[in-house]
Protein backbone atom coordinates (compact mmCIF):
# COMPACT_ATOMS: atom_id res chain seq x y z
CA UNK A 1 0.00 0.00 0.00
CA UNK A 2 1.42 3.40 -1.01
CA UNK A 3 0.43 5.85 1.64
CA UNK A 4 0.85 9.56 1.28
CA UNK A 5 1.68 12.11 4.00
CA UNK A 6 -0.15 15.66 4.21
CA UNK A 7 1.63 18.56 4.35
CA UNK A 8 1.64 18.11 8.40
CA UNK A 9 1.95 14.69 8.65
CA UNK A 10 5.35 15.06 6.56
CA UNK A 11 6.65 18.11 8.75
CA UNK A 12 6.19 15.54 12.25
CA UNK A 13 8.54 12.84 9.85
CA UNK A 14 11.06 15.87 8.58
CA UNK A 15 11.53 16.53 12.31
CA UNK A 16 11.19 13.28 14.56
CA UNK A 17 14.32 13.47 15.97
CA UNK A 18 13.40 16.72 17.55
CA UNK A 19 10.30 15.16 19.78
CA UNK A 20 10.66 14.14 23.00
CA UNK A 21 8.93 11.17 24.50
CA UNK A 22 6.60 11.74 27.29
CA UNK A 23 6.27 10.50 31.15
CA UNK A 24 3.71 8.59 31.71
CA UNK A 25 1.92 10.99 34.38
CA UNK A 26 1.68 13.74 31.78
CA UNK A 27 0.68 11.44 29.30
CA UNK A 28 -2.17 9.79 31.61
CA UNK A 29 -3.15 13.82 32.14
CA UNK A 30 -3.35 14.34 28.13
CA UNK A 31 -5.30 11.60 27.57
CA UNK A 32 -7.99 11.87 30.03
CA UNK A 33 -8.62 15.51 28.78
CA UNK A 34 -9.01 13.75 25.16
CA UNK A 35 -11.31 11.96 26.69
CA UNK A 36 -13.20 14.56 28.54
CA UNK A 37 -13.34 16.79 25.66
CA UNK A 38 -14.88 13.92 23.47
CA UNK A 39 -17.44 12.74 25.78
CA UNK A 40 -20.93 13.49 24.89
CA UNK A 41 -23.64 15.14 26.89
CA UNK A 42 -27.19 15.04 27.10
CA UNK A 43 -29.54 18.22 27.00
CA UNK A 44 -32.81 19.37 27.00
CA UNK A 45 -33.22 21.92 24.23
CA UNK A 46 -36.69 23.82 23.23
CA UNK A 47 -37.04 24.76 19.47
CA UNK A 48 -39.90 25.53 17.45
CA UNK A 49 -42.13 22.91 16.09
CA UNK A 50 -41.39 24.13 12.69
CA UNK A 51 -37.65 24.40 12.62
CA UNK A 52 -37.80 20.62 14.62
CA UNK A 53 -39.92 19.73 11.14
CA UNK A 54 -37.61 21.18 8.89
CA UNK A 55 -34.58 19.74 10.99
CA UNK A 56 -35.94 16.05 10.44
CA UNK A 57 -36.38 16.53 6.90
CA UNK A 58 -33.11 18.08 6.11
CA UNK A 59 -31.65 14.88 8.24
CA UNK A 60 -33.66 12.58 6.41
CA UNK A 61 -32.72 13.85 3.03
CA UNK A 62 -29.02 13.39 4.17
CA UNK A 63 -29.54 10.08 6.03
CA UNK A 64 -28.77 11.08 8.96
CA UNK A 65 -30.76 10.62 12.45
CA UNK A 66 -31.54 14.57 12.96
CA UNK A 67 -29.73 14.86 16.92
CA UNK A 68 -26.68 13.71 14.46
CA UNK A 69 -27.37 16.60 12.01
CA UNK A 70 -27.80 19.10 15.34
CA UNK A 71 -24.56 18.03 16.82
CA UNK A 72 -22.81 18.62 13.46
CA UNK A 73 -24.12 22.04 12.79
CA UNK A 74 -23.28 23.25 16.60
CA UNK A 75 -19.95 21.49 16.34
CA UNK A 76 -19.68 23.37 12.90
CA UNK A 77 -20.99 26.60 14.26
CA UNK A 78 -18.62 26.52 17.54
CA UNK A 79 -15.40 25.69 15.75
CA UNK A 80 -16.22 28.73 13.02
CA UNK A 81 -16.43 25.87 9.96
CA UNK A 82 -20.04 26.92 9.71
CA UNK A 83 -20.47 28.73 6.32
CA UNK A 84 -23.70 30.79 5.50
CA UNK A 85 -23.70 29.68 1.47
CA UNK A 86 -26.04 32.83 0.46
CA UNK A 87 -22.99 35.21 2.10
CA UNK A 88 -20.20 33.48 0.35
CA UNK A 89 -22.12 33.80 -2.97
CA UNK A 90 -23.09 37.41 -2.22
CA UNK A 91 -19.37 37.95 -1.38
CA UNK A 92 -18.09 36.53 -4.89
CA UNK A 93 -20.59 38.46 -6.99
CA UNK A 94 -19.45 41.73 -5.12
CA UNK A 95 -16.12 40.47 -6.03
CA UNK A 96 -16.60 40.00 -9.50
CA UNK A 97 -18.40 43.48 -10.11
CA UNK A 98 -15.36 45.13 -8.36
CA UNK A 99 -12.59 43.63 -10.93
Amino acid sequence: MNLKLDRNEKEIEDNISSYQRVDTAKRDLIEKIISNANEKKSISLRLKNNDLEQLKRRADSEGLPYQTLLSSIVHKFVSDQLVDKRSILKSIEILKKAS
